[in-house]
């Protein structure tokens, strides 16, 4: 998620002062006889940013599905790092190859048209996961956002309306999929380390968020934990609401319920920066703590996730240089290539990525008939 990177860096500011074709034959084999066609949507929670394909929690849920129904998992994944639900005419049209590389698009319901395509028809789906809108409503709000109800406005705007357009379309473009649309968890708390680490990363993204700097170390610090916490709450509220209306239209229509909404259990002691985190972070391996600690704060720690080499190779390819750039070009240029590089930071790591497995695999156990063998 680009919001969350940046808001890592605003923070640092302050503190310093599968690509299958699950096609039936033309002998039309009964559900139990073919494939389980999965579709992924959305950003880099679901795209599983800075995790290897066997950790993403898209993945853990195919092994779930295919041991529970002996039937083989085919998944497409549209999903990707820096997806917006809707675009805007505001949005760069830079696409990139890697969903590691957080881009606007393809926006969640360009998706959704790039699956269709691929499927040709979309009564082949069996299981679409979501998730959506924390992009849309961009870094700079939520990290300067100075009250409660800023945060919920904000939510309401970029929650509501748009993603109940999506999962309208979701739902009419696959009439026989069960839905889940995956919550956000708690990205500061007051279990958030406030170190040298985050103001060491201060130096290097100060003139970043400028605004930033006329808060006072805890004023920051206290705001971010406040404004993750809000919105959290209110995301987590108006998403379960979006879900409760699709399926009152889908019952307007005769049909029954199937879209589900599950909210991560995520505590305070797993957000960013602390002992039991699960999310990503830095490598704070001695070494390199002491390089940073002798460069003061020049030298950044390198994030830990998984794939960060393979996301700088392709950080470089999208954000390569132009001919004829200007030097604000290039300053923004090379702004965006360093931000890329950390984007894994503050994603579910591995155990992260379990929690949201098992919040989607809990949720199919408990629906009537999901997944089994007569599914």
């Amino acid at each position: 998620m680009k919001l969350f990177l940046s808001v890592v860096c605003g923070i640092a500011l302050a503190v310093s002062g599968a690509v299958g074709q699950g096609v039936r034959s033309s002998s039309q084999p009964g559900p139990a006889e073919r494939p389980v066609n999965m579709l992924v949507l959305g950003d880099s929670v679901l795209w599983g940013e800075g995790l290897k394909t066997e950790h993403k929690a898209w993945y853990h849920v195919k092994l779930w599905i295919e041991k529970a129904t002996g039937r083989p998992v085919v998944e497409k994944i549209e999903a990707h790092s820096g997806a917006v639900v809707e675009a805007r005419a505001a949005d760069e049209m830079l696409t990139a190859t890697d969903g590691e590389v957080d881009v606007a698009l393809p926006s969640v319901l360009n998706q959704v048209d790039r699956a269709l395509q691929h499927y040709g028809d979309g009564a082949k789906v069996d299981l679409v996961l979501v998730t959506g809108c924390v992009n849309d409503i961009g870094a700079p709000n939520l990290l300067d956002a100075d009250s409660s109800a800023e945060i919920v406005q904000l939510t309401e705007a970029k929650c509501g309306r748009p993603m109940e357009r999506l999962l309208q379309k979701i739902t009419t473009s696959f009439p026989s999929a069960d839905v889940i649309v995956t919550g956000y968890y708690l990205f500061f708390s007051e279990k958030t380390r406030n170190d040298f680490v985050l103001r060491a990363l201060a130096r290097k993204f100060q003139k970043s968020h400028p605004a930033a700097a006329k808060l006072t170390r805890k004023e920051a610090f206290e705001r971010l934990i406040s404004n993750s916490e809000v919105w959290h709450q209110s995301s987590n509220k108006k998403l379960a609401e979006v879900v409760e209306k699709a399926n009152a239209e889908i019952h307007n229509q005769g049909g029954h319920t199937r879209v589900m909404f599950t909210n991560i259990n995520f505590a305070p002691e797993y957000s960013f920066g602390t002992k039991e985190t699960r999310l990503w972070g830095f490598d704070r391996s001695p070494f390199r703590t002491m390089l940073l600690f002798l460069s003061l704060g020049k030298i950044l720690l390198p994030t830990n996730d998984e794939v960060r080499r393979q996301r700088s190779a392709s950080c470089r390819v999208a954000f390569k240089r132009q001919q004829n750039e200007s030097s604000e070009q290039k300053k923004e240029r090379q702004n965006r290539l360093l931000l890329c590089r950390y984007a894994a930071l503050g994603h579910p790591n591995k155990k992260g990525a379990v929690l949201y497995s098992d919040a989607i695999i809990n949720l199919l156990k408990t629906t009537p008939g999901s997944f089994s063998s007569s599914h």
